[in-house]
């Protein structure tokens, strides 16, 4: 018997969908595909209140090696409950709501597991308004788990959902700049993809290539589900140290990366003396806001927990207010959303992972769109005899920070982790040097002053893992090792925690 509630990882489904050496067993079977694609179905019956026979249902994938297979079950299974399903073949994430929003389909599912290894898949789903959320998956799994007719009752096809949505984003490029349809306004540039062999080669020869880009020295635009080169994944060091290579090797305007189902992305700028500055992370949020103030005036950005004390007062500098919100990129947008239903004019959240949503783009967390938004810009500024990279002129980096992801050795480590959370406010709350950050929405955020580290720390829960994910960051040469250490110390009582990896970097 498979059991459907382990395959849901929040708003997704994921689960291991190929046998490998010493590997997970197999979870996402054909069997267990097909019957999320009835429950789908089913489910997307009842949410619209129109009978299954009158729904369609379109199915993209990335590379992985599954993808094709799993996508031919997830149609058997729609067409089973009565849904007209239609296989799109190797699409991205934001194509498969475009479909639904601006296209005929009433429903659309994503086969992929995002940057995950390719043994490992699943999917995301899309209605006309919007992505599923937790409660939603929860219900199409106990569906999914139901007795049923596998009889087939409804048609399975194919279609192209990336055409309309290539087309989509080349409007969007031409009318910011006021061009005609003909026009080709990244002539003698040179712009260059990195699509980690998951589904972003297209932004290379069926967007930027048209437009009159030269993308001579793209990476790994072929779709090969093995991942032979580098996690597709713009929050990966070695898939950033290749786009950044790329950039400077081959002298080109911009380099972009995108994770395997470009929901994400990230970009790399030369620097005007040989060599070249990434764009992601803070740095990506940053240069949004920038662009987005000049379009709009002044914004409310809600970004998750860990960014940087210097993007606070870079987006408070233009004007703006930050608002900090909690890790997840479904957490960051649906905040914004909430924000923009209390009338602020929060229209942009964006998570350091690297996913972007814009209210002007329903609030889609679109890699290809938030590049679409820097490549308008840098035309502008090549034709102002500027670099992209002014915009973020003022941006403070800090001198030092790290992660450290501590495990938690229990079963039940939620309580654990909670007291553990109630214990470090208390004492910082009271210790000279330190004071907590209010207004603080996942775990504890507590700032040092100069003589304790010039900095700060954000300790918090894994809600899926027995980890507690702890970020420093300082301003001061040896900042991190003081902050680390004091942390260390306040957490050394804990059995349950392992603090060697925080031990380590406060040595």
């Amino acid at each position: 018997m498979i059991d459907y509630s382990s395959l849901q990882n929040g708003s997704d489904i994921r689960g291991v969908a190929l046998e490998t050496n010493g590997g997970k067993p197999v979870n996402l079977t054909l069997d267990a595909a097909r019957d999320i694609g009835r429950a789908f179905g089913i489910w997307l019956s009842e949410r619209t209140g129109r009978p299954a026979s009158g729904l369609k249902a379109a199915i993209g994938r990335d590379s992985r090696v599954t993808g094709e297979a799993i996508s031919q079950a997830i149609a058997e299974g729609l067409s089973e409950a009565g849904v007209s399903a239609f296989i799109s073949g190797l699409s991205s994430t934001p194509a498969m709501f475009m479909c639904c929003a601006e296209g005929p389909f009433d429903g659309g599912i994503m086969v992929t597991a995002s940057h995950l290894p390719y043994e490992r898949n699943g999917a995301k789903f899309f209605t006309k308004e919007s992505g599923l959320e937790k409660a939603d998956i929860k219900r199409i799994l106990g569906l999914a788990g139901q007795e049923h007719d596998r009889g087939c009752k409804g048609s399975i096809g194919c279609c192209d959902v990336m055409t309309p949505y290539i087309e989509g984003l080349k409007g969007r490029i031409l009318g910011a700049l006021e061009l005609d349809e003909n026009a080709r306004p990244f002539e003698g540039m040179r712009i260059i993809v990195d699509a980690g062999n998951g589904a972003g080669g297209f932004f290379a020869e069926r967007l930027l290539k048209p437009l009159g880009a030269d993308v001579a020295g793209s990476l790994y635009l072929e779709p090969d589900g093995t991942f032979p080169n580098h996690q597709p994944n713009p929050e990966n060091a070695e898939a950033m140290a290749a786009i950044t290579n790329a950039v400077i090797e081959t002298g080109a305007d911009m380099g972009i990366i995108f994770d395997t189902d470009v929901d994400r992305a990230g970009a790399v700028l030369p620097d005007g003396s040989g060599g070249a500055v990434a764009l992601d992370r803070n740095r990506l949020i940053a240069m949004m806001t920038a662009i987005l103030c000049r379009q709009y005036g002044p914004i409310t950005v809600v970004t998750d927990s860990i960014t940087s004390t210097g993007l606070a007062e870079f987006i408070e500098g233009l004007g703006c207010r930050h608002h900090r919100f909690k890790r997840g990129y479904r957490n960051v947008i649906g905040e914004a959303q909430r924000l923009m239903r209390e009338c602020e004019n929060a229209i942009f959240a964006m998570e350091t992972s690297g996913h972007g949503a814009l209210h002007e783009n329903y609030f889609l967390d679109d890699g290809a769109y938030i590049i679409v938004k820097l490549l308008v810009e840098l035309v502008r500024s090549k034709a102002a005899g500027l670099s992209l990279t002014h915009l973020i002129d003022g941006l403070r980096e800090p001198k030092e920070s790290c992660e450290a992801r501590l495990p938690v050795n229990c079963a039940d480590f939620a309580p654990i982790t909670a007291k553990i959370l109630e214990h470090v406010e208390a004492v910082f709350a009271d210790k000279p040097g330190f004071s907590i950050v209010p207004n603080n929405y996942e775990g504890v955020r507590v700032n040092a002053d100069s003589a304790h580290g010039d900095g700060w720390f954000l300790i918090r829960r894994s809600l899926h893992d027995p980890l507690m994910p702890v970020n420093i960051e300082s301003d001061s040469e040896g900042g991190v090792k003081l902050i680390a250490s004091a942390l260390a110390e306040t957490l050394k009582d804990f059995s349950e925690l392992d603090i060697s990896l925080l031990e380590a970097i406060a040595k």
